[in-house]
């Protein structure tokens, strides 16, 4: 299994994902120039996404070298209250000095699928154009959980799970069949970091079974997160760990492979 980085708290969680981002950052920008992040939604990664807003962090990072996509994004208006994209402005992009170039939100007041069709365009050609690559090759994927074991939008039963070519896709929520886009396995399969944030105990056994028990995507989407050429990372706090027989532990960033 994935051995996991467990926190008391779900706000020491939050920390070390900043420090993680601002380290990965820095290591990123020495050694190319840039920083792609993938971003995540969810009350876990706000709370890291409001730290990163405040001077104590927002100062050590360069923000006009960093590069900022989204995971998944429900097919609403920008300024939307359950936009992925409304939080994290609402959370970070508002209070830090970045481009509005290097933001590169998913279109989700268009149709689905031609919200998907035109983040694949954009990533593509961003790739190609910015880093000289046919692959997504993201610095760092933020990650959360579902009580499901659903990442992104990658659901339980979706075709979407397996998909092998195409790199955001159409889905629909399984139980309420909103409409969203998600990145897909290749995306976030290539980033260099891949990374978990898990908290509450709601997430608990989700967190169990995703991490110890045989390879079952359909079932357990999270499993199909093993990045290529990359390192996994499962951040969580005490209340997501309770069913894990692991204790808490300090959180320190791997070195780069």
């Amino acid at each position: 299994m994935n051995e996991p980085h467990i926190h008391p708290t779900s706000s020491s969680l939050a920390r070390a994902a900043a420090d993680l981002f601002v380290r990965l950052c820095d290591r990123a920008l020495a050694t190319q120039g840039r920083f792609v992040v993938a971003l995540a939604g969810g009350s876990t990664p706000r709370e890291a996404y409001q730290l990163l807003a405040t001077e104590e962090y927002a100062s050590e990072i360069d923000w006009s070298y960093v590069y900022i996509f989204w995971g998944d994004e429900r097919c609403v208006p920008a300024d939307h209250a359950e936009s992925n994209h409304h939080m994290a402005r609402e959370a970070l992009l508002n209070h830090i000095p970045i481009p509005v170039s290097n933001i590169y939100r998913i279109p989700g007041e268009l149709a689905p699928q031609q919200a998907a069709d035109a983040y694949e365009h954009t990533l593509r050609d961003f790739f190609k154009r910015r880093v000289g690559s046919t692959r997504a090759r993201f610095d760092l994927v933020l990650l959360g959980l579902g009580a499901d074991a659903h990442t992104a939008s990658l659901f339980p039963g979706s075709p979407a799970v397996h998909e092998r070519t195409r790199w955001a896709m159409a889905v629909a929520h399984p139980q309420t069949g909103q409409a969203r886009i998600t990145l897909t396995p290749p995306a976030l399969n290539a980033g260099a970091t891949v990374a978990f944030l898990v908290s509450g105990e709601d997430k608990a056994a989700a967190v169990k079974r995703v991490l110890t028990e045989p390879p079952q995507p359909d079932v357990l989407p999270a499993q199909i997160i093993q990045p290529e050429h990359g390192q996994l990372l499962w951040l969580l706090d005490n209340a997501a760990a309770s069913q894990l027989e692991v204790k808490c532990v300090d959180f320190a960033v791997p070195e780069a492979r």
